[in-house]
Order: structure tokens, then C-alpha cells, then sequence
């Protein structure tokens, strides 16, 4: 996770002066080389230029794909995640009355963990471990009063369902923590993303030296997309970077169905 402790819109601005910085050496060197030779074309340049920006492009594309699809894969689990909750709960109607109201106090418990978890506004590694460490503690409390249950009637198939029900909780969660925590883009693929872009934003400038033209007033576009595209997935790769927030609201709207359903009815 080598992008995390530094902020988003930090970021930004160091892609644009790494990028920049590599433009204007290029071009210093572009202006030396001629000056010393004029054998240097541009045509060979401008080849080689082309080749290393189209493998920064891809190298740009292939990352972003990832970091992408896995934004993706986030918002189906939270759906996953919220179904398995609620087949849970629902099935837990099938428990004794004591277990029953337990059971169903522990899975409100469980959703409001996770809704806390999301919604906090910064996530460190104390919060994530305190997360998780509590979201496991009530799966095993729930997972040892199903299991209490069953082995009193070992051929109880309403007790098969309510287990089955806890083990694609326990399922979505693991895959939630996998994909939503722990996936990441390794370091050596920031590492050769960052340098083949350095490259080729330093045969630009160079080529643009040995063009003997002037530095164009238009360069900054060209830094400032690469930072864009950059900063976007930094952004898109971290857990919680405080924009484009996987929303949570399938958890929400079943959260506020399970606090109608324990409210009594009056007449």
C-alpha cells in the first residue's frame, strides 16, 4: 500500500511536478545534445517517443482496469452482503424464542459494525482492526448458539438452513475484507507506471528540443491529464480515500427494515 499515507490531493500535485520535472529535463537535455551535434534527427525520436507513451498508456489502461472492475466488485458485494444478512435474519425466526431474540440482536449488532466501519470518515489500521475483530466476535457467538441448536435435533433441516445462512455471512464477509481491504495494486506496478511515464514525458520534452522548437504553451495539459489519470487510481485503489464512496445504502434500507420489524405494533 505504498500511496496510503499520502493524502489524495497530495498526490495530484506531486504526479504534476514529477511529471513536469521530467518534460523540462528532457528538454535541457534535448537542447545540449543539439547544440553539441546536429546529427540528432527528430524522426527517430519521435518513434521511439510514440513506443514508450503507448506502453505508458497501457501500462495506465491495464491498471485502471484493475482498480476499476474491483470498484465494481465492491458494490455487488455490498448487495451480496446485505441478502446474506437478511436470509440470516430471517431465518433465525426458526431458533427457540430465547435464542431467537438473541440471534436477532446479534445480527442487528453486525449490521450496525459494519455501517459504522463505511460510514466513519477516516479509516486507520486500529479502526479496521477494531472492525473486524468485533464483526468476528459476533459470528461466533452466533455460529455457537446455531451450532447448540443443531446438535440437539442432528437432522433438523431448519437448522441446516439458518447455518447455511450463517456461513454465506461469513462468506461475503471474508470476500468484502479480501477484495474491499486487502487487494491492492502491488508496488512494483506503481513502480513501472511511474517510470514509464517519467520516460516518456522525457523523450517529449527532449524531442521537443531537438525540433528546435519553443516549449509549448499547451504542455501543462498534457501534465495535468497524466496527474488526473494518476490521482484517479490512487483513489479508486484505496479502501477509503474520502470520494467515490461505495454507498452503502442496500445495508441501510435493511437496517431500517429490521428496526420496523422489532418495533411492537400498536392498534
Amino acid at each position: 500500500m505504498p500511496t496510503d499515507p499520502i493524502p489524495i490531493p497530495v498526490v495530484f500535485v506531486a504526479t504534476i511536478i514529477v511529471v513536469a520535472a521530467a518534460v523540462e529535463i528532457g528538454y535541457l537535455l534535448g537542447k545540449a545534445v543539439r547544440r553539441r551535434s546536429a546529427d540528432e534527427k527528430e524522426s527517430p525520436v519521435s518513434v521511439i517517443s510514440g513506443s514508450i507513451l503507448g506502453l505508458a498508456a497501457f501500462m495506465l489502461a491495464f491498471t485502471f482496469g484493475i482498480v476499476s472492475a474491483r470498484h465494481d466488485a465492491k458494490k455487488g458485494l455490498v448487495r451480496e452482503d446485505a441478502n446474506a444478512i437478511r436470509v440470516a435474519w430471517q431465518r433465525s425466526d426458526f431458533l427457540p424464542e430465547a435464542d431467537r431474540v438473541q440471534a436477532k440482536g446479534l445480527l442487528a449488532r453486525y449490521l450496525d459494525t459494519r455501517l459504522r466501519f463505511t460510514e466513519a470518515r477516516k479509516l486507520d489500521s486500529d479502526h479496521v482492526r477494531a472492525a473486524l475483530a468485533e464483526t468476528r466476535q459476533l459470528h461466533d457467538r452466533l455460529w455457537s448458539m446455531a451450532v447448540a441448536n443443531a446438535r440437539r435435533d442432528m437432522d433438523s433441516d431448519v437448522a441446516a438452513l439458518y447455518i447455511e445462512a450463517l456461513n454465506e455471512m461469513a462468506a461475503v464477509n471474508a470476500m468484502r475484507v479480501a477484495i474491499g481491504i486487502q487487494a491492492r495494486i502491488a508496488k512494483e506496478i506503481w513502480i513501472a507506471l511511474f517510470f514509464l511515464i517519467g520516460l516518456g514525458m522525457l523523450v517529449v520534452g527532449y524531442q521537443t528540443a531537438i525540433a528546435e522548437s519553443k516549449r509549448s504553451m499547451i504542455q501543462p495539459v498534457l501534465v495535468i491529464s497524466f496527474a488526473m489519470v494518476i490521482t484517479l487510481i490512487a483513489t479508486l485503489d484505496r479502501p477509503d480515500s474520502g470520494v467515490l464512496k461505495v454507498t452503502q445504502q442496500p445495508l441501510v434500507d435493511l437496517r431500517n427494515t429490521m428496526s420496523e420489524a422489532t418495533q411492537p405494533t400498536t392498534r
